[in-house]
């Protein structure tokens, strides 16, 4: 069966969860899970750029897998039980098990960096920091409705996922990372 791109049930400013609650677009739950969408778009970016430098992260695919089924937790209606995809944590240990690879290979970090210095660097930053976004506004969905934990613990280990990524391409790159120097 074809899903139909426009359904025109938006128009009034509300969307449908799954599970059949209508709620305002602006309502926090929305937000959560369309940063959580963002992020994952940024990854699909991150990872078209990194196969076209010849570093391919076959991981992003996975994560990418990962983010749709935690943005599927966060889009369902809490009121109903709802059987969906769900992170578990395997998958924060899987990610922990990521930045412990790249981190036997990664200088050790005595400065703050800035996010720079190659496109493949900017652009696994700009994943951390959205993924620190959605991060936020999941914790505050917590404190209004509360929501499963795990959620939080996976994008917290994959913001520094990201961050440590951003070093690996910079080691892998032979690109210098540039230092933080505070106040000129």
């Amino acid at each position: 069966m074809a899903f139909k791109i426009y359904t025109k049930t938006g128009d009034s400013g509300k969307t449908g969860l799954f599970g059949g609650a209508r709620i305002p677009k602006h309502h926090l739950r929305i937000e959560a899970y369309g940063t959580v969408d963002e992020l994952n778009a940024q990854i699909g970016y991150l990872s078209d750029l990194s196969e076209n430098q010849g570093c391919s992260i076959p991981h992003l695919e996975l994560i990418q897998n990962e983010l749709f089924n935690l943005g599927s937790v966060l889009a369902s209606d809490p009121s109903k039980d709802l059987v969906v995809p769900n992170i578990e944590e395997k998958h924060v240990k899987k990610l922990e098990s990521e930045i412990d690879a790249y981190d036997e290979v990664l200088a050790p970090l005595k400065n703050f960096i800035l996010p720079s210095g190659h496109v493949l660097i900017s652009s696994a930053h700009i994943c951390r920091t959205v993924c620190r976004r959605a991060e936020r506004l999941v914790v505050a969905l917590n404190d209004t409705e509360g929501c499963d934990p795990i959620i939080v613990m996976y994008l917290n280990r994959l913001s520094d996922y990201f961050f440590t990524l951003s070093r690996f391409y910079a080691h892998t790159l032979k690109v210098a990372e540039k230092e933080w120097k505070g106040l000129q």
